[in-house]
């Protein structure tokens, strides 16, 4: 265990401070993806908890932060919806089984088949999504239980701190390192907020707020109160219900009743902020508290679907991530043996009630902009977390939203490649449209995962199509007369008419050589489509012979002989033969071997 802390050189002092400011960026972050999911926020805190303190012991990649994250959110928000919460947390340890055999199998190394500008599509897009995040912390519950941007005094105020929060963060660096910026921008925002809130009167504050400046606490009691006023408009009527769905949520006066008026109005002041908060204890086992759904197949048949997904999506968004903090810190880090120790995080997540997580960029960013290298910091964060939830919670519940707001704006603004916005007609059209696909439908659709996949997806068609063309042939005659085609390019599916197409079975002489050379046969199209050449030529009764075919080739077509009908048996193994071919038939290996010469005497 000692090992775990000692992998590589490390300051401690900034270990820890690094991890302290990663987990006050987590709570915001914990807290609104379990609201996504449609669980309790105390259960998102200790997702972020077991799933960033194993995957920080057990991970692939030291430095960068695991938790409860939005993808992962938005696939269980769908089980929970429909099959309840009790079907969520077998689904959570099934995901991780999924892991742990993809970590085994080492298919994380596939990773490295996404190009470059995915990655960059990814990077854009991300930070596009952590920007547009932000803007929900300036909204505040108007009087139909509903969100809105906030107006006024409330509004300026909070634009000051994350002005001010942003100041620090890019000023601080450049008169010392000793402490993260990041964390300082915390606590003299936190500071500043708790100064307002104590001298400014409570008319500057934004409708349903008890304070000018919103903090971490105000945040929860806000969700609360909108989802008792949707409680209470979805159970009133099934009108109500429609009147909201109709308008997207958000409803307004004369959508509602009178009657329907004053009962979200009470439904809103009837929320207690001292109990929407995140103190909490220890966590427990799932099967303690909730009730554990049966074990049939009927079951498994549900949630392996689900689970399927969040594997894929855990697994994608932590890799990627993985590959940007490798970039950044220049070191390497261990895709399989991510996967692995991701898998046992959720797998540990879902025994506890969790809702699964994986990697979570913007906090990798946070963490190592403020020096965060090793272990250390990680599981310092998710320590924190929990010490949070056990003892400190009204402490962070003090936080002002801006100085949070503030860290994740420092984030995108550093997460951006704004390089790539110079990269057109620098790089190949096709790779430009391929970062600009990533870019969009990661920013529209929130789905990192299916970005990733669209993108490798386009990328090998293009590649495909490009590399379809590259499929030619020099051609010669030896002293003989026969006839070579001295092949170049990839010989696949999607070059094989092409290939078909350089050949003239009526014109050519009565013996043709066929130079593999400098080609390879990569699929059965490839070994098709040789068979096709060889077919035409004997039927008119000409002599096909093939050369230097890679022993993968020879053994390929061999392997096929059922379907193929290629002869290999005579098969030369030097360059280019000018033996004369005697009645269109090839003597035997040795007596061939003689008359091989050099490229040069060819033609």
């Amino acid at each position: 265990m000692l090992r775990i802390f000692g992998t590589q050189p490390q300051n401690l002092k900034t270990e820890l401070l690094s991890g302290l400011t990663v987990s006050l960026a987590l709570v915001p972050e914990a807290i609104a993806f379990a609201f996504i999911a449609g669980v309790s926020p105390v259960i998102g805190l200790y997702s972020a908890f077991f799933i960033g303190l194993i995957c920080a012991l057990a991970g692939g990649r030291p430095g960068m932060i695991s938790g409860a994250t939005g993808a992962m959110a938005v696939v269980a928000t769908g089980l929970v919806a429909t099959h309840g919460i009790e079907y969520l947390f077998p689904t959570v340890i099934l995901c991780g089984l999924i892991q742990m055999a993809i970590g085994f199998a080492r298919l994380g190394v596939l990773i490295r088949m996404v190009p470059h500008s995915v990655m960059l599509g990814f990077v854009n897009g991300l930070a596009i999504v952590i920007c547009m995040a932000q803007f929900g912390s300036f909204k505040t519950v108007n009087s139909m239980g509903t969100m809105e941007y906030m107006r006024g005094p409330s509004l300026w105020m909070m634009l000051g701190l994350v002005a001010l929060t942003m100041a620090i963060i890019w000023l601080l660096p450049k008169l010392t390192k000793a402490v993260p910026a990041s964390l300082v921008a915390i606590l003299v925002v936190t500071g500043v907020g708790g100064a307002a809130n104590l001298w400014l009167p409570q008319e500057m504050a934004a409708e349903n707020q008890a304070r000018v400046v919103m903090t971490v606490g105000d945040m929860l009691a806000t969700n609360a109160k909108v989802a008792a006023a949707q409680s209470v408009l979805a159970g009133g009527s099934d009108a109500a219900e429609d009147q909201a769905g109709a308008h997207g949520g958000n409803v307004h006066h004369k959508d509602l009743t009178p009657e329907q008026l004053a009962a979200v109005s009470t439904a809103i002041s009837s929320v207690d902020s001292d109990a929407t908060g995140i103190s909490a204890g220890l966590p427990t086992l799932f099967f303690q508290t909730f009730t554990v759904p049966p074990m049939t197949l009927e079951t498994l048949r549900i949630i392996f679907p689900f689970a399927a997904i969040l594997a894929a999506v855990g697994v994608i968004e932590s890799l990627m991530t993985l590959s940007l903090i490798d970039d950044i810190t220049e070191t390497q880090g261990s895709s399989n043996r991510e996967c692995i120790g991701q898998g046992i995080a959720n797998i540990v997540c879902g025994l506890f009630g969790g809702m699964g997580g994986c990697a979570m960029i913007g906090q990798s960013l946070i963490n190592v902009e403020s020096g965060g290298r090793g272990r250390t910091s990680g599981a310092i964060a998710a320590c924190c977390l929990l010490a949070f939830v056990l003892f400190l919670a009204p402490w962070i519940e003090m936080i002002p939203m801006a100085a949070l707001v503030g860290v994740m704006f420092m984030v995108v603004i550093g997460t951006f490649e704004w390089a790539s916005l110079k990269l057109y007609r620098k790089i190949p059209l096709t790779d430009f449209l391929v970062m600009l696909i990533v870019t969009l439908y990661t920013a529209v659709m929130h789905d990192l995962a299916s970005a990733v996949i669209i993108g490798v997806i386009v990328s090998s068609v293009a590649f495909t199509f490009k590399h379809a063309k590259n499929v030619n042939a020099d051609i010669r005659y030896d002293e003989h007369g026969a006839k070579i085609y001295q092949l170049h390019g990839p010989l696949f599916f999607a070059s094989t008419s092409q290939f078909k197409e350089m050949f003239d079975p009526g014109g050519d002489p009565d013996v043709i050589v066929i130079d593999f050379y400098y080609t390879r046969v990569y699929d059965h199209s490839g070994m098709e489509a040789i068979h096709s050449v060889a077919s035409k030529y004997q039927q008119v009764g000409k002599a096909v012979h093939l050369t230097h075919l890679s022993d993968k080739c020879r053994e390929m077509i061999r392997n096929a002989a059922d379907l193929v009908d290629v002869s290999l048996s005579h098969e030369p193994q030097f360059h280019v033969s000018t033996d004369r071919f005697e009645n269109n038939e090839v003597r035997d290996d040795e007596s061939f071997a003689q008359g091989v010469a050099h490229p040069q005497n060819v033609g």
